[in-house]
Parts: C-alpha cells; structure tokens; sequence
C-alpha cells in the first residue's frame, strides 16, 4: 500500500519545491518506488526535474500534463507518468525509481475554467485514476500550491498525511494555522464523497523546518510551532495523534539554487566541499524519518 504525502503550507516561500524534490529523490535513493505529483501551477517540480527542453513540449500542447486528465478528459493518469524522470545529458537514467507526472501552466485554468460535474468534482477522478497506478509505488508525494483550492484538494483528498515545509518565522506559524482551518473545511464538504477504502481523511503528520540559514536560532519559533500543534492535537483538529516537529531540520545552501540549474537533485549534484553533503545528508536524514513516522495503519 502506497504512502500518500501532500506537502502544504498557507504561506508560500518556504522552500516547499525543494523540500518535495530532494526528500523524493532521498527516497528513490532509498530503494523506494516514488511518484511526485505536481499539482502547483508554477510548475516549479516538473521544470527542475524535466529540464526546461523536455518540459517545454509538454507545456506548449498541454498533453501529457496533470490537467489534460480533466479536460479535455480523454488523458488516463497512468498515460502521464514519465517513469525514471531524471537523465543525464545523453538520456541516461540516473536515479531510477523516481517517476513524475508533471504539469503545466494550464493547471490555473483548473481554479476558473474548468467546469467539472457537481457529482464528480475533480478530486473524485482524479482519486479514481490514482487508484489504478498507486500499487505500483511506495510513496506518492504531492506537491501542492499555498492553498486548498481545486489543484491542492486532488493531493489533500487523496494523500493519508499532509507534511507542513516552515521557515522560522510568524508567517509560517500563521499558514500553519490557516491550512488547518482550511483543512477542516475541506474534509466536511468532501466526505460525503470518500470510501471506507479509502482510509482515514488526511491530518497534519509533520512540521519540516526547512531553509535555515546559518547562525539562525530556531528555538522560540520552533517552540511556538509546537504550542500550536499540540493545541491541534488536543482540540483533535486536522493533526494526527503522531504528528511533530520533525528531528531533522534543512540547512539553507547555495547547492540546492545550483541544483535546480542542473535539473537535478542535490545529492546528483557533483562538487567538492562539505555543503552539497551536509545538505544532502540532510534530506536523506529527513526521508528516514518519515520512514519510520508511518501511520498506525500502515506499520
């Protein structure tokens, strides 16, 4: 049975594509079968590990992207998956295991355009769909826009956990807050919907302090975050009995900027110096650790 993970936060800027693309590729290093999802409108995963060339295709037809599944419909989600994404300059795979189905710019067209069948809103097919393919991983990430609009509740809908990227700031603490209103929100108008089989609605499993940049003493926001999530906790509001602050924490690097250049992840990345390791080591630390932060149901 997969693991499905959103990676969600209110407040944008806080590393989220990085955080999803390393700690996915921390995963497929792993032995781990990995799917990420791009549900951001930005496009931000499908362009780092694409490239700008391949993903350029895709994104002047719109084929083979998240959105054609919608509209105009006639696209299967298995038919989107690029398996083995990330290649070197001659095609070669180099991290096997990590697949993506990307998407493109029309994805915006999902939050006005699209208008889908009150009975079947665009979380239900897409939940249909995924269920045809999610055998064959071990993880499906989702990376999801600062929001709970339509691109996000197909990830929210789907996934069992949901991870919080934050920086040590009030902003993060108050998107923190918010994606829990939300979270609550959508889970009321969307469970009529939902099956016994499909599990247990998604809650907040982790909190991932992420970008932190040297020298920054993290222990007061660190300790308001944890004041707040133990208020969840207790109210039982959108956070799992499990959830917490996660051990590991991403230190702030100028490889993980060079990475994105490159198309690749930060551990792919040749250099010399202790930066590209440490920070690598970082995100493998952290994929272990989801690891072992499993739900009850799946241990």
């Amino acid at each position: 049975m997969a693991r499905k993970i959103a990676f969600l936060n209110y407040k944008g800027g806080v590393g989220k594509t990085s955080l999803i693309v390393n700690t996915a590729a921390s995963l497929a290093r792993r032995g781990m079968r990995v799917l990420l999802m791009d549900f951001d409108t930005q496009s931000n995963a499908s362009i780092w590990l694409m490239k700008l060339e391949r993903w350029n295709k895709i994104n002047a037809t719109g084929t083979g992207s998240i959105y054609s599944i919608f509209d105009p419909g006639v696209t299967r989600l298995k038919d989107c998956v690029i398996k083995d994404v990330v290649e070197g300059k001659d095609g070669e795979k180099l991290l096997p295991g990590l697949d993506l189905v990307p998407t493109t710019f029309n994805l915006v067209d999902l939050e006005g355009e699209y208008k889908p069948d009150p009975k079947r809103p665009s979380y239900v097919i897409f939940q249909e769909q995924l269920a045809e393919i999610e055998s064959n991983y071990d993880f499906i990430l989702f990376d999801c826009p600062p929001n709970v609009l339509r691109a996000s509740q197909n990830g929210v809908y789907c996934a069992g956990e949901i991870y919080v990227p934050s920086n040590p700031d009030a902003l993060s603490l108050i998107g923190f807050t918010l994606l829990v209103e939300k979270l609550l929100r959508f889970q009321q108008s969307s469970a009529s919907f939902r099956t016994t089989a499909m599990g247990p609605a998604s809650q907040v499993y982790g909190i991932v302090f992420n970008s932190i940049k040297a020298n920054t003493d993290i222990e007061v926001p660190k300790m308001r975050m944890q004041l707040r999530l133990n208020q969840f906790k207790t109210q039982k509001r959108g956070c799992a009995p499990a959830a917490k602050i996660c051990t590991t924490q991403i230190r702030d690097a100028m490889i993980v900027r060079r990475a994105v250049t490159l198309g690749l992840p930060v551990f792919l990345v040749g250099t010399e110096g202790s930066e590209a390791d440490s920070v690598a080591n970082d995100y493998m630390r952290l994929a272990t650790e989801i690891i072992e932060n499993a739900p009850p149901e799946i241990k």
